[in-house]
């Protein structure tokens, strides 16, 4: 068979350390009764997933891969494509995975990392993930995970709808080619009842966008050229924030409520 090469336009690099690999793919194994592995690649993770005999769909956007992967899995367990674009509220339709409990694994490639991320969590079927981040995006969603411990819009959209934890860190010669940055794979459980509803999500993240675009400067002054100044006060005091307050500064229960209090009792500014 051909030698496949990593392509660096497609942010490719192939996880080759087994140990890694065992760790990520005995995950929520025993929990999903379905799994989307997103960018296989060569397989490596593809081959143990398997070994559950629980169903098993991959994505892979290389069509070099069909080949490799097509010795692994059959021909209607692959869909090729970008995971970007594909529909996958759609695809778990096609496959009649609407009553599962969906586990997506996925070797992130890094310059895509957050909006595969976004996209995943949209699909409420999705239960579970693991999935590889470069470190220090990977810090930016797991509380406690660094020593500043700083609140920002990536953990503060993850954290409402996922228990999210560190699985382990993954050091660059575990993937050829090496990458030339740490990385890390977070283990994901999806909340029953998330304190922001998954309907909400998009005025949610917005919310957060506005909160956190420019996270050094005080709260009273970013949110004022959005909402109503006396009913902004109000929902400030209401939630026990100062004006000259920073986003970073605040904890995830307290933005939730700002979020709310907003929402519900103030009128977007034209």
């Amino acid at each position: 068979m051909k030698k496949v090469y990593a392509k660096k336009k497609l942010g490719q690099h192939f996880l080759v350390n087994k140990q890694v690999a065992r760790e990520i793919a005995d995950d929520w194994a025993r929990e999903s009764s379905a799994i989307i592995e997103v960018g296989p690649g060569k397989g490596v993770l593809t081959d143990l997933l398997i070994e559950w005999n629980i169903p098993t769909h991959a994505i892979e956007k290389d069509e070099r891969m069909r080949d490799i992967l097509l010795d692994i899995l059959e021909e209607n367990q692959i869909t090729f494509g970008d995971a970007l674009k594909i529909d996958l509220e759609k695809l778990v339709d096609d496959l009649s995975w609407n009553d599962e409990k969906i586990w997506l694994v996925s070797n992130l490639p890094y310059n895509i990392s957050v909006p595969l991320m976004m996209k995943f969590t949209r699909v409420e079927n999705i239960k579970y993930m693991t999935l590889m981040f470069q470190k220090e995006v990977g810090e930016k969603i797991v509380p406690n995970s660094n020593k500043k411990n700083i609140m920002n819009s990536l953990m503060a959209i993850c954290c409402n709808y996922f228990d999210c934890k560190q699985l382990c860190k993954v050091h660059p010669g575990s993937f050829a080619p090496p990458p030339e940055v740490e990385s890390v794979v977070i283990s994901f459980k999806r909340w029953d009842h998330p304190t922001i509803p998954l309907r909400e999500f998009d005025s949610y993240e917005q919310f957060l966008r506005r909160l956190f675009a420019f996270k050094r400067k005080q709260i009273g002054t970013i949110l004022k050229r959005t909402y109503e100044k006396s009913r902004l006060l109000d929902a400030l005091n209401e939630c026990g924030i100062s004006t000259t307050d920073r986003a970073e500064s605040l904890d995830l229960l307290t933005i939730q409520t700002l979020y709310q209090k907003l929402k519900r009792n103030v009128k977007m500014n034209s």
